[in-house]
């Protein structure tokens, strides 16, 4: 793995190009001219701490943010966050947003015709523990179409984003479900071109976290770097 002023490249077909053509977003956001790299300075990685005094009592439940219950069918997404070597990252804010049952976005730019909840505003977070492990209940998201193609539908997926001892260091990615047949079709899932990379952005189905009668479980690990590095967005934000 070659290095270029003291930061690490990701292995070759492991992350998404900054300019992917089958996103059509990407044509207007990414560089036209070589990136320059800049050694983070200790304003950029330090401070300010995440602690668990920010944290209200449901963040990390999607379920319990209002008067009633969210329509949709409930899950649990659980997962670890480590580094290269398969350490726990301890104390990294994991933050999720996403649509609600019906495939929209509590956001006043979602201009789809399908209803809001008002039970549902789909975002939360979470500190993870000394296993690097987070924990998140919330209902499932519904598939949107969008205006990337010709009948584009997005896949349903889950916004994940994790901040490191700053704001400088934070990363994006997205969670999709096994077996959902758009994944085949979906440009941004497909902008990771090594095969086994894209397959670490797919959630696991888990029986040890499923409660029974209540809500099935779903596991996702985030790779901060290596060879194992979970994919990430190269871009910024968005809902899509």
């Amino acid at each position: 793995m070659s290095k270029t002023a003291g930061f690490r490249r990701p292995m070759v077909g492991t992350q998404p190009d900054y300019l992917s053509p089958g996103y059509g977003s990407s044509r207007l956001r990414s560089p036209t001219r070589p990136l320059v790299l800049l050694l983070h300075r200790e304003s950029e990685t330090t401070g300010p701490l995440f602690g668990a005094d920010l944290l209200g009592p449901s963040d990390s439940d999607l379920t319990g943010q209002h008067a009633g219950e969210p329509l949709g069918a409930r899950i649990l997404v659980s997962g670890r966050v480590l580094d290269e070597n398969a350490r726990p990252v301890v104390g990294a804010l994991v933050e999720l947003w996403q649509a609600n049952s019906a495939g929209r976005y509590a956001h006043a730019g979602d201009s789809h015709e399908a209803p809001l909840d008002p039970n549902f505003t789909g975002c939360g977070r979470v500190l993870t523990d000394e296993r690097g492990g987070y924990r998140f209940t919330t209902i499932r998201p519904g598939e949107y179409p969008w205006r990337n193609h010709y009948n584009a539908w997005r896949p349903a997926h889950i916004h994940f984003s994790v901040f490191g001892p700053a704001f400088a260091t934070r990363l994006v990615t997205q969670m999709y479900f096994p077996g959902d047949p758009l994944l085949p079709w979906d440009p941004i899932f497909n902008c990771v071109p090594d095969e086994k990379a894209r397959a670490r952005l797919v959630a696991q189905f888990d029986w040890e976290c499923t409660l029974p009668g209540r809500a099935m479980g779903y596991r996702f690990d985030i790779v901060l770097r290596g060879r194992e590095a979970t994919p990430l967005q190269p871009a910024a934000g968005g809902r899509s």
